[in-house]
């Protein structure tokens, strides 16, 4: 099992910056491809970031290029999505997930976070 848990959203002013973190425990995270999605309700699930957990490498979604970030510290086993310029388009539940190397599917899912960026 991988267990994700998710913090750091909030209210935001649109223009503003926020950085969400997911702690990360279980026996084979580090073999992991961790990710970043967010949904709205009546919405898909939309893909923001991945990253390969033993080599950093990262993806982005082409939409949401330029304005996010994802990163991880292995010393404190967190993932964490950094969020710049927010608009009110940004207001959702923001999800941890996990998937392990080799397999399509993300399959670990945290609880998510909510962002909320009034306009």
């Amino acid at each position: 099992q991988v267990h994700l848990v998710e913090s750091g959203g909030g209210l935001v002013q649109a223009g503003g910056s926020l950085t969400l973190s997911c702690a990360v425990s279980g026996r084979t995270f580090s073999s992991c491809v961790m990710g970043w999605f967010r949904q709205t309700p009546g919405k898909e699930r939309e893909f923001v970031a991945g990253i390969r957990w033993s080599s950093g490498t990262t993806s982005y979604a082409d939409s949401m290029k330029g304005r996010f970030t994802i990163s991880r510290d292995n010393a404190k086993n967190t993932v964490y999505l950094q969020i710049i310029s927010l608009k009110p388009e940004d207001t959702t539940v923001y999800y941890c997930t996990a998937r392990m190397t080799g397999r399509s599917q993300y399959t670990y899912w945290g609880q998510g976070t909510q962002v909320t960026v009034p306009s």
